[in-house]
């Protein structure tokens, strides 16, 4: 088994008897080295977004201090769920390795492919309001602050 996947696998597994989450576990590794580690805490923390990967990359990103993972790679238990899979796209993680499938989550129970069907039907314009529904408000408002940040010389785009 690989060294780091085994990290993410034993993350999983102490977190079960935790029961402070599902059995999902992850690690991030930069240059051959383990610098974020993460389990499933939803449970624990009373926090829907404390899933494995999304604690593991604010380990790595405490630990470099730093908001840009880049030239690192995650190894986690599962394919990432939706949010997940966002979150390693936005702090620059190029290399996901994965050991369980998305259709392995859903037949344990989880609804990750509920969510990606959701957001592949709203890409669609197929908006399912009893899900979620979408309204816009205020934008003549809420444009100003867009505007004064799009106008910042120093602003640090990420």
């Amino acid at each position: 088994m690989n060294l780091y996947m085994r990290e993410a696998k034993m993350l999983a597994n102490s977190n079960l008897k935790r029961k402070a989450g599902g059995p999902f576990g992850a690690c991030i590794v930069k240059n051959g080295e383990i610098i974020g580690k993460g389990f499933n805490n939803v449970l624990g923390m009373h926090d829907p977004t404390a899933h494995a990967e999304i604690e593991a990359i604010r380990d790595a990103c405490r630990y470099l201090n730093t908001h840009d993972l880049s030239g690192c790679e995650i190894y986690t238990t599962s394919y990432p769920c939706p949010m997940c899979f966002s979150a390693i796209i936005w702090a620059n993680i190029k290399k996901c390795y994965y050991g369980n499938t998305r259709k392995d989550t859903d037949e344990i129970g989880f609804r990750d492919d509920f969510i990606y069907h959701y957001i592949e039907n709203l890409m669609q314009g197929i908006e399912d309001k009893k899900i979620l529904s979408f309204q816009c408000m205020d934008r003549e408002e809420t444009i100003k602050e867009y505007e004064f940040y799009q106008n910042q010389k120093d602003k640090v785009i990420y």
